[in-house]
């Protein structure tokens, strides 16, 4: 089921950001962000399809569209960004059509957020470390002392200790912490995140999901997210200068880097271009 819940979006251009400024008259702001950023380029409008995707390099203005658009739609962030006091003034000369009512458990995706995850992973996973070591001395207690039962009270710790006589230390530590152990790679963890995150029917904003996955992890969230636009009712619009995740089957792509913004195909992007060529140069060696 393809689903394009946004359709159109457009920025202020030139003209009217000259206007906004021309109306406030004020001197005293050193920025006046987002304001300038989208329209050096002249990106004006962006015409969806299923997955959408913003390439350019570092200050092109790919992550401020996606914010810009998560504003504008009020999905859902956990990450908190960047605002100057003009935001809200550019967001609301912004436009927007949807042709279905974005659903609820739409959001937008940043890399704040998948650190974030991977901080929690790693600072819990550190409190199971401590557990385990206690678990360690539990367990020596437990299977080499001379426990007697003497009340009712008594029971729990007679079911420890045959608990402990009846298993090796590690398969004892593993028991007790079986619920808790999250023993994946940060790669591992990001790509669980997105797969978490991501439901059915939904509008979902990336902003350079590649970060902290290999390539082969890469390959595997872009096949996950090409199934999620064809079957599972879902829009995306990506933020990348992946090369795997450019290639994605039916993406289309505007270029940031273009002056103005072009739309193009994933081969004829200028990074991928030096991809290409530098495997070219040593295709013999493979």
């Amino acid at each position: 089921m393809i689903m394009v819940y946004l359709n159109t979006f457009t920025f202020p251009n030139k003209d009217m950001e000259f206007e906004f400024f021309m109306k406030i008259k004020r001197t005293c702001y050193d920025s006046f962000y987002p304001f300038q950023i989208l329209s050096k380029h002249d990106f004006k409008r962006i015409d969806f399809e299923p997955v959408t995707i913003l390439y350019g390099g570092n200050g092109s203005g790919k992550s401020t569209a996606l914010n810009v658009i998560a504003e504008k739609t009020k999905i859902k962030r956990d990450s908190i960004f960047n605002k100057s006091n003009f935001y809200q003034d550019y967001v609301n000369m912004c436009n927007m059509q949807i042709s279905d009512p974005i659903p609820e458990n739409s959001r937008i995706i940043t890399s704040d957020d998948v650190f974030d995850y991977m901080l929690n992973i790693r600072t819990f996973n550190e409190g199971i470390d401590q557990k385990r070591e206690k678990l360690f001395e539990e367990y020596l207690d437990a299977k080499y002392s001379h426990f007697q039962i003497k009340s009712i009270e008594d029971y729990q710790q007679l079911k420890k200790v045959n608990n402990a006589r009846s298993k090796t230390q590690s398969r004892f530590v593993r028991n007790e912490l079986i619920d808790n152990i999250k023993e994946y790679s940060n790669g591992e963890n990001a790509f669980i995140y997105f797969t978490e995150k991501i439901k059915e029917n939904g509008l979902y904003l990336l902003d350079e999901p590649e970060n902290s996955l290999s390539p082969k992890r890469q390959i595997e969230l872009t096949k996950f997210i090409e199934d999620s636009a064809r079957f599972f009712g879902c829009q995306f619009i990506i933020s990348t200068h992946s090369p795997f995740i450019l290639a994605m089957h039916g993406a289309k792509i505007y270029d940031l880097d273009e002056n103005p913004v072009e739309v193009k195909k994933w081969t004829e992007l200028e990074n991928i271009r030096t991809y290409y060529e530098f495997f070219k140069k040593y295709e013999k060696e493979f």
